[in-house]
């Protein structure tokens, strides 16, 4: 990973869930996963409802987030889900944008809010201007995928670049287990077990 110095400038809080350093299960390759706390949207059967409020989680520098990616030997990309990640939309455009500076890696964003709201909301579009590839769309239980990161069949693959096809998508699995070096258990990834980030 080619790594560059971030200029100086502005630096917004971002008020995070959680982040794994490596994952199979959120992308193509071995990702950095950014989970991002608070999500109005709710969708019915949600696998992460311990996103949902706004509160539980303190905020933290972008570029500190930034740095722990780039101290990270070993990954291809990095992806952003949560919560909903573009009701913070300062925060991810900034480290979308830092990442594409400093980085080669792969950005990928899943969000609830569908390609029409993000484009038709100028923050929101500002936000992704960055990533290579955004999964759009409320999750729908009764569409229920689990595959290829799409929650439900209902989610549309929205490429901003041609780093990430079909294939790689589809190669993507469904779930997986990561026990930390401190014992702490994360199941991640598009399963359609409850409770724990996905």
């Amino acid at each position: 990973m080619a790594v560059e110095a971030d200029p100086v400038g502005a630096d917004p809080r971002w008020r995070i869930h959680s982040t794994l350093a490596r994952s199979a299960a959120n992308g193509p390759g071995v990702r950095f996963v950014v989970w991002s706390q608070g999500c109005s949207l709710r969708c019915p059967g949600c696998f992460n409802p311990d996103t949902h409020s706004p509160h539980g989680a303190g905020p933290r520098r972008v570029s500190d987030v930034v740095d722990e990616v780039v101290r990270t030997d070993g990954v291809q990309g990095v992806t952003l889900t949560g919560g909903e990640p573009l009701e913070q939309p300062d925060a991810v455009g900034a480290f979308c944008a830092a990442i594409r500076r400093r980085t080669d890696l792969g950005i990928i964003v899943l969000t609830g809010f569908s390609r029409a709201e993000v484009e038709g909301d100028a923050r929101r579009a500002a936000a992704v201007a960055d990533a290579d590839l955004v999964v759009a769309g409320r999750y729908n239980a009764r569409l229920r995928l689990g595959a290829g990161l799409r929650g439900s069949s209902n989610k549309e693959y929205w490429a901003l670049t041609e780093r990430y096809g079909a294939a790689d998508l589809a190669g993507v699995p469904e779930a997986e287990l990561v026990i930390g070096a401190d014992g702490t258990i994360t199941l991640t990834g598009m399963h359609g077990w409850e409770g724990g980030p996905r």
